[in-house]
């Protein structure tokens, strides 16, 4: 103990066990002797003592006055903490010395590390108005102002925690679990909150066991047989280290395995545990947050226990035997010690500067600085707001801190050293569902059921088992694994091989120059040389009968519009680019809208010829060559005008469809407008109708070559096609869409050219004597 301007107290668990004497009425009972050191609680103590003095050595905190401390061991338990406290309110110097011997100075106390512990604390310092600072307590029922008005923490309650294990459970799937508390308020209201956060889920618990107080074997025995007999293979552990140390030891003789572990903040961070008992490997749980001490770790270097405290005797094992002591890698504990601490230090610092008429008492006063109490350091611990280590320090109304937690996971490396591992994180600030971040697969553990899986293959947890007792599934397919991790997807462009081990780039499909390709190109160039000939033989015969009836000019018309139809088709081979895109649907139907008008044309011309032999009937003036070739430009007008706005507005372009198969990628061209598209084979179609309808009004005319049945036919046949091609359009995957639209091109220009022009070619190169104009009318004799 130290003298000085201000004091504090600190209460530690140096011991984390007591052990009554044997009962002897006979004789005066002996003293329970507190037994088991723990050099974890001593480095939290040494902590307080560093923090003290670094205060007291800086100048811009309490500046002109000290800050002294005494430090009591609680034995880790309610009894002992009790003595303690009260050596601590005596100005006493040990714990065994007697009550109420005299008075302290204490302002405020650090401690404890249990809740039950700090709850009996935390009432007997009530009465005399005296704050206290926790550094481990985190019992949900600490946060009652009512009964506790006085006690203040800087790690979260556990309302916090139970709402992190919680969704730890869901997020595995364990449903079906164990749990094993202390017999202290600390894990009856633990397993409270536990409940509650799981009431509504099909979480569900196998059994609930409970560490007696007064340790007797008997008890854990039978505690462990229903662990041993239960199928829950999942047990979360609300306990401190010192009530689960021997509990572990009978376990150890039990040979229980296939235990996953879910441990308490409470000893998750127990490096005692981890190196005495290697069973505990894989154990998962939630640790408050480390922070930074500069220096700790030489301090601690330089300092024994009976140098520095009362209660230690000097031959308590340090440094080689108990790297707990010394491992200061992720001080979290002993974080919270310092910064509980310096929470006392920035309270007292604004209650010395305190101005007079601006103070927080009656008329505005300060504190008397001759006579501090210490109900008015709380008034100032309650409105602290500093920040250490980087960090904000601050206290609700109920005097808890912001809820922060890091998931840690126990990991052995090869060396045989024992590592806490921070795989996640539960921010209880965050909104609700997005508290909790997870590492899956930063999570090692000893596999004690499931060998690791292979390339190309995932862990599934098995449900209601432990985290190492899984199964290997293959990868969704468009994800790999190479390593023993999840499966990863490949990016937009690659696809998985058939192991699922890499990415391979996926198959780029288009209907290029292939063996479908190469094919629909022959018929292209055979239709289109095909009409040529015709072409070519009708000028060669321009002068006979058979071609000049019924206007020449539009059969040379359609000629040259079922050319350019069957050259358009060539256009929608090869890979899509913008202007081959534009080209395509605009050229076909610009054509073919020609082509059908030509029919249009000389349908009309058919029909009135041999409605004008009918007397005073004088149509033929009105559809002569100028009137035709007005039609024929006018209809093919409509759709020219529908395609420029359809260019304009919203053209066809190029796009890579990797929806339809993930597996490949799909180069197409969209038609950009879906109303344009229909709207150009709508006109198309509207304009075959109407020549349908015309011609087959005048299918029976007289004449031994009406026209007319063949323009029927022909328009049958072109209407027919186009039918089929809308539901095969839609249906047809990947490249077979354009194949579709080019077969329908295809087709329907051979069947107008053999329809329209093969009876005419017959009668021209086969029966000569027939290409007369007395047989075309019918008026030959036999």
């Amino acid at each position: 103990m130290t003298s000085g301007d201000f004091t504090i107290g600190g209460i530690f668990p140096l011991h984390y066990r007591v052990e009554l004497p044997p009962t002897d009425y006979k004789k005066r009972p002996l003293a329970a002797q507190c037994q088991g050191f723990d050099p974890r609680a001593f480095r939290w103590a040494l902590t307080m003592k560093l923090a003290v003095e670094e205060i007291n050595n800086r100048t811009d905190l309490l500046p002109n006055y000290t800050l002294a401390y005494s430090i009591f061991d609680s034995c880790a338990t309610p009894v002992t903490a009790q003595k303690a406290v009260l050596s601590v309110l005596n100005g006493q110097d040990v714990v065994q010395s007697f009550i109420c011997s005299g008075a302290s100075t204490l302002l405020g106390l650090i401690g404890e590390s249990g809740s039950s512990q700090s709850i009996v604390v935390s009432r007997t310092l009530e009465p005399f108005r005296i704050p206290m600072i926790s550094y481990f307590s985190t019992c949900s029922c600490l946060s009652d102002r009512k009964q506790f008005p006085t006690f203040f923490r800087v790690v979260p309650n556990d309302d916090y925690q139970v709402k992190a294990i919680a969704q730890l459970l869901k997020r595995f799937d364990w449903t079906w679990v164990g749990v094993v508390t202390e017999d202290h308020d600390y894990g009856r209201f633990a397993l409270q909150g536990l409940k509650r956060e799981i009431e509504n889920t099909n979480i569900c618990l196998a059994y609930h066991e409970m560490i007696p107080k007064d340790y007797t074997q008997k008890q854990v025995l039978k505690i462990l047989k229903v662990m041993k007999e239960s199928t829950a293979k999942v047990v979360v552990v609300f306990s401190g280290e010192g009530e689960f140390y021997p509990f572990l030891r009978e376990f150890m003789t039990q040979n229980i395995t296939g235990i996953q572990w879910i441990a308490s903040e409470a000893w998750v961070t127990a490096s005692i545990l981890a190196e005495t008992y290697p069973f505990l490997d894989g154990t998962v749980g939630f640790a408050i947050r480390q922070g930074h001490i500069p220096g700790l770790q030489n301090y601690l270097k330089t300092l024994t226990p009976e140098s520095h405290l009362p209660s230690c005797t000097g031959k308590e094992p340090l440094r080689q035997e108990h790297s707990a002591f010394i491992n200061t890698s992720s001080p979290r504990v002993s974080y919270n010690v310092y910064k509980a601490v310096y929470a006392f230090a920035h309270s007292l610092h604004n209650l010395i500067h305190c101005k007079p008429g601006n103070g927080p008492f009656e008329n505005f006063s300060c504190v008397n600085l001759n006579n501090v109490f210490p109900w008015q350091l709380q008034h100032y611990l309650q409105e602290i707001s500093f920040s250490v280590s980087g960090e904000n320090v601050n206290f609700d109304v109920k005097g808890d801190s912001i809820p922060s937690y890091d998931l840690i996971n126990w990991q052995r490396h090869a060396s045989g050293d024992i590592q806490f591992v921070k795989v996640g994180l539960y921010e209880g600030a965050q909104q609700t569902g997005r508290e909790l971040l997870i590492v899956e697969q930063a999570i090692m553990c000893v596999s004690v059921c499931s060998n690791s899986c292979t390339p190309g293959f995932r862990k599934a947890v098995r449900r209601g088992q432990p985290l190492c007792c899984f199964d290997c599934v293959p990868c969704d397919i468009g994800k790999i694994s190479n390593q023993t991790v999840d499966c990863l997807p490949c990016p937009e462009d690659y696809w998985s091989n058939v192991n699922g081990t890499i990415c391979v780039p996926k198959v780029v499909e288009f209907l290029s120059h292939d063996a479908m390709g190469i094919t629909l190109t022959l018929i292209a160039v055979m239709g289109a040389f095909l009409t040529v000939t015709v072409l070519v033989i009708f000028l060669y015969h321009k002068g006979t009968p058979i071609v000049r009836v019924n206007n020449s000019e539009l059969s040379f018309f359609i000629l040259l519009s079922l050319t350019l139809c069957f050259l358009c088709a060539l256009v929608f081979i090869g890979e899509p680019t913008s202007w081959s895109c534009m080209l395509r649907h605009t050229a076909f139907s610009i054509t073919f809208s020609l082509c059908i008008s030509c029919i249009l044309g000389k349908t009309l011309v058919v029909l009135a010829a041999f409605t004008a032999t009918r007397p005073g009937n004088n149509i033929m003036k009105w559809l002569g060559p100028t009137q035709q070739r007005i039609i024929i430009f006018c209809c093919t007008l409509v759709q020219v005008i529908i395609c420029t706005a359809w260019l304009t507005i919203s053209p066809p372009f190029p796009y890579r469809n990797t929806k339809y198969q993930q597996s490949k990628i799909i180069l197409d061209c969209s038609v950009g407008s879906d109303l344009a598209f229909w709207c150009v084979l709508g006109y198309i179609g509207l304009l075959a109708c109407v020549c349908f309808f015309l011609a087959f009004l005048a299918r029976k005319l007289p004449g031994n070559f009406n026209e007319a049945k063949y323009i029927t036919f022909s328009m049958l046949i072109f209407c027919a096609v186009w039918l089929a091609f809308v539901p095969a359009y839609v249906s047809s995957p990947g490249k077979f869409t354009t194949a579709v639209e080019i077969f329908a091109i295809l087709a329907s220009s051979f069947g107008l050219l053999f329809c329209l022009f093969t009876p005419k070619c017959y009668i021209i190169l086969l029966k000569p004597e027939k290409n007369t104009k007395q047989h075309l009318m019918g008026k030959f004799t036999k």
